[in-house]
């Protein structure tokens, strides 16, 4: 039996110990687990390492019918990540190609990371850093002043793990959080602090929006021109979720227009971007992360054991005790 873990250098684990070792217990030492750093420009060689692999594991390869076609012995693709959208879910099932990712491993980190944004960009750090470091400038007034935050509504669009992550732990530190999901109720959104409302109500009554929606169809390209358009507040904007939910010449549009007090962003439309040459990068009021949100040494131990799991249990026909299967 043959294992791949591949994916772009820059979202591999540090190191393959843990996985190799726990593939080894639950499959036998004579499970081969070959590691091979992906890049665009190995495509070819990628698929041939494929080729033979029973399991795949990895994040943002994009995995759509061609590429499983190069498969024919793939049982299952285990993802170290929440999302699956890199991943042709309906050629999946009809190869008979599981697809695990990983439910839950992260949402305390990833809540921690969208607050540090929120009160980074309220209290201007990144400004106030920029003009002591390079302008040697020590002067409050070179930021623009901003309420309380205990005087600002927090608005949050998507009301799954991490969403009621983010109310409860706001809960008391801001005057109102409003929730904007199809799939949640009032009493769920009031159990964790929230109040439920319609999409246009929160773009135009929030001062603080974020979004932890996942990728789909319905959510790519979410926040455009109209939507920035709504937030009537001049809001900051985080973005914890995919960057594709993100139209992001609207959104530089509305951060030159002064539409948007600030933006922070996990997450960029494209997963490997050309920062030298990005219009987001650079600005005092933009703070950028390179999908760091779920960095802790917990939430690594945890998303290389759960996602390492998935293939032994799938493998061993024990499907009952993958952490989580979409097909």
């Amino acid at each position: 039996m043959r294992i791949l873990i591949s994916d772009y250098p820059d979202s591999m684990m540090p190191d393959h110990r843990l996985e190799k070792d726990i593939i080894h217990a639950g499959l036998g030492q004579d499970t081969v687990v070959d590691v091979y750093p992906y890049s665009d420009e190995k495509h070819e060689e990628f698929l041939g390492k494929l080729n033979t692999a029973d399991a795949l594991l990895t994040a943002f390869i994009k995995l759509d019918d061609e590429v499983m076609a190069h498969a024919p012995n793939l049982k299952v693709i285990s993802l170290n990540s929440t999302g699956y959208d890199r991943v042709d879910l309906a050629a999946a099932t009809r190869r008979g190609i599981g697809v695990c990712p990983v439910g839950e491993y992260c949402t305390s980190d990833v809540a921690e990371a969208a607050i540090a944004f929120i009160y980074a960009l309220d209290k201007g750090t990144k400004a106030y850093g920029t003009h002591i470091d390079r302008d040697h400038k020590w002067d409050y007034t070179s930021v623009e002043a901003r309420p309380r935050l205990q005087e600002q509504t927090v608005g949050i669009f998507g009301f799954g793990k991490i969403g009621k992550c983010i109310a409860r732990k706001l809960t008391g530190l801001v005057r109102q959080i409003l929730v904007c999901d199809p799939y949640v109720g009032v009493e769920a959104a009031a159990a964790n602090g929230a109040r439920l409302v319609e999409k246009n109500e929160l773009l135009a009554s929030s001062d603080v929006i974020v979004n932890v929606m996942l990728l789909t169809p319905e959510t790519k390209y979410y926040f455009d021109g109209p939507a920035f358009e709504a937030m009537k507040r001049r809001p900051i904007f985080v973005n914890m979720s995919r960057g594709l939910c993100v139209k992001e010449d609207d959104l530089v549009k509305a951060l030159d227009s002064k539409r948007l007090y600030g933006y922070a962003a996990d997450v960029l439309a494209d997963e490997t971007p050309d920062l030298a040459h990005h219009p987001l990068v650079g600005r005092e009021n933009v703070l950028l992360t390179p999908h760091s949100a779920f960095y802790s040494t917990t939430s690594l131990q945890l998303l290389e054991r759960i996602s390492s799991e998935n293939i032994v249990h799938y493998l061993k026909a024990e499907k009952d005790r993958v952490f989580k299967l979409v097909n």
